[in-house]
């Protein structure tokens, strides 16, 4: 597995003259856990806001990704996954690095052996409905932080931060 050359800590205290946005590890009680193989992983992130329909998930991840990471906004929905094994292997065959889903993900067996971060707030069977429902670009808010597309995301077992600029080569 290939692992970013970063740890969250360092990042931050490496760089305190940097804008950098630390998300919350809690949000509503909930928490954001690692499924992925990749337990560190970052990149340039690529906006979705959906609530539980994965079709713009889908076709997002579907397209090339390369040195990119997909922030969800999945309004922290626990009624259905926004992504499961069949869209993660997608993932991981057009080259992104990662995802990070306020929401939740299926088939965690299966992501765990894949070469991709992923963090999620929890998981669960049930599949997403797909009616063509998301926007994408947009400047999502949760976890205490602002994600633009075009930022930089690093997450590792420390947790996720956000930066405007490239913090480390990826």
């Amino acid at each position: 597995m290939s692992n970013a050359a970063f740890v969250t800590c360092d990042l931050l205290d490496d760089n305190p003259e940097k804008e950098i946005q630390v998300m919350t590890p809690s949000i509503d009680g909930k928490f954001f856990k690692s499924y992925g193989a990749r337990k560190s992983f970052a990149g340039q992130v690529v906006t979705v806001k959906c609530f539980e329909d994965n079709s713009r998930v889908k076709e997002l991840l579907a397209t090339d990704g390369t040195g990119k990471v997909l922030v969800v906004d999945g309004g922290a929905s626990m009624r259905c996954a926004l992504m499961g094994d069949m869209i993660a292997e997608s993932a991981v065959k057009n080259h992104w690095n990662g995802v990070v889903i306020y929401g939740c993900i299926r088939d965690v067996d299966a992501i765990a052996e894949l070469d991709l971060g992923v963090h999620a707030l929890a998981a669960i069977p049930q599949k997403s409905n797909r009616k063509g429902i998301g926007e994408v670009d947009l400047t999502l808010y949760f976890g205490g932080v602002s994600i633009h597309s075009g930022d930089y995301l690093y997450a590792d077992n420390n947790g996720i931060v956000i930066a405007k600029e490239k913090l480390v080569d990826l």
